[in-house]
């Protein structure tokens, strides 16, 4: 069939690496079908060394826009032509839209990690609150928690020292009192924790070895954001503790929603997208 060139197919895609397990060419597919738009989403392998000549290539393809995931999301800043609030206050991209050749950049992982807190009407005054993970992720969850405010205390935990410090000035320059803490202590940091998340990568269980149910208080609220599984060993712990739990394909839904609205103008099919997202069995009871 051949497409007419005043209505052509509108592409997205997803960059990253690695990028075979992600789940939204299936969300965004199923959503653009739901309701008829001639689109299609792809992923886009992109390793860390070929960013510039990938984004080349996009632009030059026309690309209608993308999502940015691991390693991409702080590296791709230099790149945006237009940076908008929630993006510049982060300092990492997770969402573009293609303008007539301009990139914008937004960061639609800020909304996306907040909306299943504030979804279960989740107070964060007063909460001690524990965050795995430096990554570009763990910078929206940063920001995004700074704008909630009431806060007592943030620690980050992460493997390698200097990107803890990196995100440890992030969330003095948003207004969040934190501090960094290592691996060693992070049983006894989980204890006194109202709320933990988990931002490290997808295959990177840093919590397996070192935080069980025993670390995990009953009272505490545990957000693991990888979905892949999506019952991930820290949830699993966190069941044994009877503790409250936020699954991560929830930031996953909520973050490409925004995309999908920014993208199109139109409100997102939240239900299609779910549907696509957990399959015909839904939610692990």
């Amino acid at each position: 069939m051949i497409e007419s060139s005043e209505n052509p197919i509108e592409t997205y895609c997803i960059i990253g690496d690695p990028i075979d397990r992600s789940l939204s060419p299936v969300m965004f597919n199923t959503a653009f079908n739901s309701i008829g738009r001639r689109s299609t989403y792809i992923a886009f392998r992109v390793p860390k060394g070929e960013l510039q000549s990938s984004l080349h290539s996009l632009k030059v393809t026309k690309i209608s826009g993308f999502n940015v995931t691991i390693p991409h999301k702080v590296d791709i800043l230099p790149y945006m032509e237009i940076l908008h609030s929630a993006a510049r206050k982060a300092n990492a991209v997770n969402t573009v839209r293609n303008v007539e050749g301009r990139f914008e950049g937004y960061n639609t992982d800020v909304q996306g990690f907040i909306e299943p807190l504030n979804r279960r009407h989740i107070s964060l005054n007063g909460m001690n609150i524990l965050l795995i993970g430096s990554g570009g992720a763990a910078r929206a969850i940063v920001t995004a928690l700074s704008d909630k405010g009431g806060i007592s205390q943030l620690v980050i935990v992460n493997r390698t020292p200097v990107n803890a410090m990196d995100l440890l000035t992030l969330a003095s320059n948003v207004g969040l009192k934190a501090k960094t803490a290592t691996f060693e202590n992070l049983g006894a940091l989980a204890l006194n924790s109202d709320l933990i998340i988990n931002s490290t990568p997808p295959g990177s269980d840093f919590t397996k070895s070192q935080l069980d149910h025993e670390h995990i208080r009953r009272d505490s609220v545990v957000y693991d954001i990888v979905y892949v599984p999506m019952v991930t060993n820290l949830l699993e712990q966190a069941r044994i503790a009877q503790a409250s739990i936020i699954y991560g394909y929830e930031m996953l839904l909520a973050q490409g929603a925004k995309a999908f609205e920014i993208w199109t103008g139109l409100d997102a099919p939240v239900g299609v997208m779910k549907k696509a997202l957990l399959g015909p069995f839904g939610e692990p009871s």
